[in-house]
């Protein structure tokens, strides 16, 4: 387990992580739990990532729950909340993480389906999920914490290779800092993280599975990110430390 980096510690704290079985987003699952959260996290459709994710941290003592389902589907997302608050308690943070690329090429080849796919899964899935976390928390005065995954590709646009998804990205950071600000008197934090490319397998879902290797030549910190690396930057604004910051997107690119 990774070892804790700081001394607050969150035993009284839930956190959602969606799309939490595999890459950034598995990683962010282990952070938090090495910190003393409980931790539900969903998983669309890999149940054996699921698993052995679970049966591993599990081993180390952790309170943890998967639970399958697609962020897309808006009724996912009260059960989500529902599930996890009757395990460990209400839920005090939620991280959207989960995303699909879709097929990567030219804009004007991606099939529709992949095209409301990518909205569906990147964008209207955060929205829902924001949605119900904002709902629960003013009701109940949680003061919580939202953190969204976006992309440095929001501003590089990612021509040739998935612009689609990269507006998809956009979207996101327009929705944390309006979202933010709106709920921001209610003691509620909401913020982005903008990875550039890190080893996780979203490329070969994508059909590229070499891209970071052909791309790390762009990125003036001349190496491609470890899950991990963005993980304890999404875990540090869920935390006390970042109580100041809100409505903000925090790039984290390797100088991208």
């Amino acid at each position: 387990m990774p070892a804790v980096q700081s001394a607050q510690t969150h035993d009284s704290d839930v956190l959602l992580v969606t799309g939490g079985s595999r890459g950034i987003g598995a990683a962010i699952v282990r952070e938090a739990v090495a910190r003393g959260y409980a931790v539900g996290f969903s998983y669309q459709s890999d149940i054996a990532s699921a698993q052995s994710l679970v049966g591993e941290l599990a081993a180390e003592g952790a309170r943890l729950q998967a639970i399958q389902g697609d962020v897309a589907n808006a009724s996912f997302t009260s059960s989500f909340f529902d599930e996890a608050s009757a395990q460990f308690g209400p839920v005090t943070a939620v991280v959207n993480n989960a995303g699909m690329t879709g097929r990567i090429g030219a804009f004007s080849e991606v099939p529709v389906d992949i095209l409301r796919r990518t909205i569906d899964v990147n964008l209207l899935g955060t929205m829902f999920m924001a949605q119900e976390a904002i709902r629960r928390w003013q009701a109940a005065s949680i003061p919580g914490r939202l953190v969204n995954i976006s992309s440095v590709a929001a501003t590089l646009g990612s021509p040739g290779e998935y612009v689609h998804y990269a507006a998809t990205k956009g979207a996101v950071d327009t929705l944390t800092i309006g979202l933010g600000k709106e709920v921001a008197a209610s003691g509620i934090r909401v913020n982005a993280v903008a990875p550039g490319t890190a080893y996780t397998d979203i490329h070969g879902a994508g059909g590229d599975p070499d891209r970071p290797k052909r791309i790390v030549a762009r990125v003036p910190i001349g190496r491609i990110a470890q899950p991990e690396e963005i993980a304890k930057t999404v875990l540090w604004l869920l935390s006390d430390e970042a109580s100041y910051v809100t409505a903000t997107v925090l790039r984290v690119g390797g100088g991208v």
